[in-house]
C-alpha cells in the first residue's frame, strides 16, 4: 500500500452503501480531493485525478474503484482512456452541503482551495452557478418576482417564464428532465442560497453560451469578462463583482 491510504473494499459494503460507508469514503483526504476536482460537472481521467488527489496513480486507482462501487462516481470509456465524473447532481449537492457545514467549523477545518477568492466570487457547483454570482442571480430573480423559492423547492412565476423565454431558456424542455426543476442550494461561502436544479443548470449553460462567464482550467472558479459584467448588470441588475 502506497501513500498511507486504505484503498481496500470497505467491510460490509452492500449494494446500497450506508451513511457510515459514504462518510468513510468522502472523509478520506485523497478521495475528498478527487470528488472536489469533479464538482464542476466535467469528467476527468485517472491521471488527472491522481494529480488532484496528490497521491500515486496506483493509489488513485483503488480510490476510484471504491468511489465507483459506492455509486458516487461513474466511469466512461472513450478509446484508450477511462473518464470519471460524479454520478449525479445529488452527489454534488451532498459535497456542497458538507462544505457548508465545514465553513462553520473550526478554522483549521474550513475549506481552503487554490484561487480561494476567485472561487468565492463565481464558481460552478456541479452544473449550476455558486459563489457571489450564483447568490446574486438567485436574489435578483426572487426580488423581481421571476421565481419563488422555498426551503425545499421553487417555481417560476408567469413574469419569470416570459423573462426566461426572452433570455433564451426553454422551460418546457428543462421541465422534462428527471431531476428537481428549481430549488435553492445553500452556498457554503456566502451562507445564502444559490439556484440549483435543472433551471439553475440551464441558467449557467446560457451564461456560458453568451460568453458572460468562462471556465478556469485550474479550479471550479469561473471568470466574468467585461461583456459578462455588462450583461449581468443590464439584464439582472447585478453590480460588478
Amino acid at each position: 500500500m502506497t501513500d498511507g491510504c486504505a484503498c481496500v473494499k470497505l467491510v460490509g459494503m452492500s449494494s446500497t452503501p450506508s451513511l457510515a460507508e459514504i462518510a468513510a469514503l468522502v472523509g478520506n483526504p485523497a478521495r475528498a480531493n478527487v470528488l472536489t476536482a469533479l464538482l464542476d460537472g466535467r469528467a476527468l481521467t485517472a491521471t488527472e485525478l491522481a494529480f488532484a488527489a496528490h497521491v500515486s496513480p496506483q493509489t488513485t486507482s483503488g480510490h476510484l474503484a471504491n468511489l465507483t462501487e459506492a455509486r458516487l462516481l461513474v466511469r466512461e470509456r472513450q478509446g484508450r482512456y477511462s473518464y470519471y465524473r460524479l454520478a449525479s447532481p445529488l452527489i454534488g449537492r451532498m459535497l456542497e452541503g458538507i462544505m457548508a457545514v465545514a465553513a462553520d467549523g473550526a478554522q483549521h477545518q474550513r475549506p481552503r482551495w487554490k484561487g480561494d477568492e476567485a472561487l468565492r466570487t463565481a464558481r460552478t457547483c456541479y452544473d449550476h452557478l455558486a459563489g457571489r454570482l450564483g447568490v446574486a442571480l438567485a436574489e435578483a430573480l426572487v426580488q423581481r418576482r421571476r421565481i419563488v423559492l422555498a426551503e425545499d423547492g421553487g417555481q417560476v412565476t408567469a413574469r419569470g417564464a416570459r423573462f426566461l423565454d426572452e433570455f433564451g431558456i426553454d422551460l418546457a424542455a428543462i421541465g422534462r428532465r428527471r431531476r428537481a426543476f428549481c430549488r435553492p442550494c445553500l452556498d457554503w461561502s456566502e451562507r445564502r442560497p444559490h439556484l440549483a436544479g435543472s433551471l439553475g443548470a440551464a441558467l449557467a449553460t446560457r451564461c456560458f453560451e453568451l460568453g458572460w462567464i468562462e471556465r478556469s482550467r485550474q479550479s471550479r472558479a469561473v471568470a466574468i469578462p467585461p461583456v459578462g459584467q455588462r450583461g449581468f448588470a443590464e439584464v439582472f441588475g447585478i453590480a460588478p463583482l
